[in-house]
């Protein structure tokens, strides 16, 4: 196929390409309009032969729903985002949204097309048992589709995006569950001894995540210092765990340790070396802190299911290994540590995120707090009043 490059202005470019031949055997030209550099207009271009060239281009006036979200995640979604991520955009949209929304052409979405969908998914969407969607669940469908449809319409597949004008459900906030410190002690001691002490403690006394903990390595902890850094995360994918980069800019941060966290790792680690040396060559070191008997990762799922027997088994409440984090954030919060510091060991992107999540905390401390205000107020009255002590009297004879 061939093409070539008109120039419109200083940053407007129109890209005139074959497409084959009509039904009298004329040739058929395609042209589409891109912003930007010469250079970026012929790498478009580049892109637009390679794709007719391999039977992958269809045109946008022609190009179903199912067509161009199979081509968003093949050309956007899969170098965009996490892997997790990915295999979860997959599943809301060929298992969800394709079969209600994809025989549409994208031109003719339209924004009653997508929230009947939302009505429809909340009605009877859920696909092995009989009922609806949660309104968390198609909350989350309409942000993956929101998402595609904001890049078709800078690709230009669209003029604008249908679904800003939907209004999706908004779920009820559930209800933060925590352990208290008293729980947290029994919690950690009935761990003692097993394989889930050193993650729990971990998690319970830095706020770290799930795949924070598990991806930590010896060479990311200062024990004499007492301070660990999040370099990296264990994430869970349909291909098996995989390492990656932290969430965000700002999980990438160091914690500082309590000394009985300190502790535990130089127990752990003078454990760890023993095992190496009785394993020999068997042993797969892979310098990870919290690795399995072999010296491998320790799969974020196993350690979910293994974490909830330990509770299952004690009779202890039944908390998401997630919780511990949020556990770590409240009781911080309830010893009056100042917020932006509970923000900086979190990784919160802000410390408003970090007030917002743990806002139910927020009215007995502000209770506390003017009670504080009350008490040291009324004091400092108390001792300027011309009744109290030495100075009252002092004040009378001037």
């Amino acid at each position: 196929m061939k093409g070539h490059i008109v120039k419109r202005s200083e940053t407007s470019w129109s890209l005139v390409f074959d497409i084959g031949q009509d039904e009298q055997g004329k040739r058929k030209q395609k042209w589409v309009t891109v912003q930007g550099t010469k250079k970026e207009a012929e790498r478009e271009l580049t892109r637009l032969l390679h794709e007719m060239n391999t039977g992958m281009y269809v045109e946008p006036s022609k190009m179903t729903v199912t067509e161009y979200l199979e081509y968003w995640l093949e050309h956007y979604a899969k170098t965009n985002v996490a892997t997790k991520t990915l295999d979860g955009y997959r599943e809301s949209i060929r298992v969800y949204i394709v079969p209600q929304l994809g025989k549409h052409q994208l031109a003719k979405l339209q924004t009653a097309h997508i929230q009947a969908y939302y009505a429809y998914a909340q009605r009877e969407g859920r696909k092995r048992f009989p009922g609806g969607l949660s309104a968390r669940s198609v909350l989350h469908h309409h942000r993956v589709l929101r998402e595609a449809l904001q890049q078709a319409v800078k690709w230009q597949f669209l003029g604008r995006n249908p679904a800003d004008a939907v209004v999706p459900p908004r779920p009820e906030r559930t209800e933060m569950k925590v352990l208290d410190e008293a729980q947290t002690a029994r919690l950690l001691t009935v761990a003692e001894g097993t394989r889930f002490y050193l993650p729990v403690l971990v998690a319970v006394t830095t706020g770290l995540r799930r795949g924070e903990v598990l991806g930590l390595r010896w060479e990311d902890i200062d024990l004499d210092a007492g301070m660990l850094s999040v370099r990296q995360s264990l994430g869970q994918t349909r291909q098996g765990p995989q390492f990656k980069p932290p969430k965000t800019e700002k999980s990438r941060r160091g914690v500082s340790l309590p000394a009985l966290t300190t502790e535990a790792l130089r127990r752990h680690r003078e454990e760890q070396q023993k095992e190496k040396v009785l394993l020999g060559d068997a042993y797969q070191d892979k310098g990870l802190v919290l690795a399995n008997p072999i010296g491998e990762a320790w799969t974020p799922n196993a350690l979910t299911k293994g974490f909830g027997f330990l509770l299952a088994k004690h009779d202890l409440p039944r908390v998401r290994f997630h919780d511990l984090r949020h556990t770590h954030a409240t009781q911080l919060l309830r010893q009056k540590v100042h917020p932006k510091v509970v923000s900086e060991r979190l990784g919160h992107s802000t410390v408003n995120l970090t007030l917002d999540t743990y806002s139910h905390i927020l009215p007995g401390m502000q209770e506390e707090a003017a009670e504080g205000v009350d008490k040291a107020l009324r004091q400092a009255l108390q001792r300027n009043t011309p009744e109290a002590g030495t100075g009252g009297k002092e004040g009378k004879k001037k």
